[in-house]
């Protein structure tokens, strides 16, 4: 790992179905390049975007190793920049998720809609007009 990659930050969700996840994120084009374990059901994916990570992890990691029970959603917001909010919103529409928030112009001048994760976190499309 280069030294810049020391200084990297990324968020872990916590979620009921890895691989579940996994499909539903790579919709937003994020690539799977890590998993654990290496073989077999993973209980942890890193996925990559461009700039941009994520951990998709089994939400019964936090209770085995910290005593923490993952609570009810949402949990999170994810902002995504796409190139076509009306596209990506059809793409999701078609493979069955919810979309919370058709697309619409916002007062700060982006296109912007709401879809829910599969754990039922909103995610957000936004295209600049």
């Amino acid at each position: 790992m280069s030294s810049s990659g020391h200084r990297k930050a990324f968020p872990v969700l916590y979620v009921g179905d890895v691989r579940r996840s996994v499909e539903f994120y790579a919709l937003l084009g994020y690539q799977p390049t890590y998993q654990f374990p290496l073989e077999g059901e993973p209980h942890y994916v890193g996925l990559e975007r461009g700039e941009s990570s994520l951990g998709v992890s089994d939400s019964n990691w936090p209770e085995a190793q910290l005593g923490i029970t993952v609570g009810t959603a949402p949990r999170f917001e994810l902002f995504v920049y796409v190139d076509d909010v009306e596209a990506a919103v059809e793409t999701f529409r078609a493979a069955g998720y919810t979309i919370l928030q058709e697309p619409a112009t916002m007062p700060w001048g982006e296109r912007q809609a709401y879809i829910s994760d599969p754990d039922h976190n909103p995610v957000a499309l936004a295209t600049p007009v």
